[in-house]
């Protein structure tokens, strides 16, 4: 038996909605060797600046669905080793192998003192793996929600969706900050294109999907996953602003500033306002006009250097 003392502090959440998968990684790199990278992984494995947005209903869902494959070589580029163990739909017949596979790759991080991310501990999103007993073949799991609970090894990529993504930290590559500075503009620039694959309205285009919300395709109804999209992608943002600031990026980093504070404002608007009020919902489509504006011009700035 061993458990890892790992909770979420340290990691800058604004909204209390930071996107799971980039807080579960953070968290991770935070709790390793080399934790003066677990800032800047957000900004460059591109999650920073990665949104997905469900045109037809606005489903929290689609924050998940990515080439969840992808997730070691974004990850690496920000100079980070993983391993990675993924099984997905229609992958019954490889289920128990995969699944023996990232039982192993898990107990090999905490071992090292490492936690693992995993998708679906507790919630469907990804969590972090902090500990592991071989009694009674169970792990200890810390929910994106911050709650504490045990996953039997035999569930483990079974639960409430059935997917198999288990990514560690193993280490720590010679990859020069000039490579990473470069390389992680390149993954920005692919997914506000809509060059990485994904079935909802992602990049640029997910910002006049999201602001037809606030507008003709307004509902009360969805109020909560209107919070839900703005807290998730606003808390992004401000690890954007901070690398490009961090590593000297005068031009993206001013931009990604101003991004940051819209969305802020955005989110602190339909937490405080009555968003069925029409002048509150034109002040945020406003808000997210503007930082559309913003990382169009962004990606503009990034494709010169490429």
């Amino acid at each position: 038996m061993k458990k890892l003392n790992v909770d979420w502090s340290g990691i800058e959440d604004k909204t209390g909605f930071l996107f799971s998968f980039a807080k579960s990684l953070s968290a991770a790199v935070k709790n390793s060797p080399y934790s003066n990278l677990s800032e800047d992984i957000i900004a460059t494995s591109g999650f920073a600046f990665r949104m997905w947005v469900d045109s037809n209903g606005l489903c929290q869902s689609a924050t998940s669905i990515w080439d969840f494959e992808s997730q070691k070589k974004w990850v690496e580029n920000g100079g980070i080793i993983c391993d990675y163990v993924g099984r997905y739909w229609e992958q019954d017949d490889i289920e128990k192998e995969r699944r023996e596979k990232a039982i192993e790759t898990i107990k090999k991080s905490i071992n090292n003192g490492i936690p693992a991310i995993s998708w679906d501990t507790g919630v469907p999103e990804w969590g972090l793996i902090i500990g592991y007993n071989d009694e009674d073949r169970s792990f200890e799991a810390l929910s994106v929600q911050g709650q504490y609970l045990k996953i039997s090894y035999d569930t483990l990529g079974k639960r409430e969706i059935p997917i198999l993504s288990v990514l560690t930290v193993v280490g720590k590559s010679d990859k020069s900050q000039e490579d990473i500075y470069y390389d992680t503009l390149k993954i920005a620039v692919s997914h506000l294109r809509g060059k990485e694959w994904c079935e909802n309205k992602a990049g640029l285009e997910a910002y006049p999907a999201l602001m037809a919300f606030f507008d003709e395709k307004f509902s009360l109804d969805l109020s909560w996953n209107m919070e839900y999209y703005l807290g998730t992608y606003g808390a992004l943002k401000l690890y954007a602003f901070k690398y490009f600031e961090k590593v000297r990026s005068n031009d993206l980093a001013n931009i990604y500033k101003r991004v940051y504070e819209n969305w802020i404002k955005a989110f602190n608007l339909k937490r405080s306002e009555d968003i069925s009020a029409g002048n509150v919902r034109k002040q945020i489509i406003g808000l997210l006009k503007d930082s559309h504006d913003c990382e169009m011009k962004a990606a503009e700035k990034m494709e010169e250097h490429l």
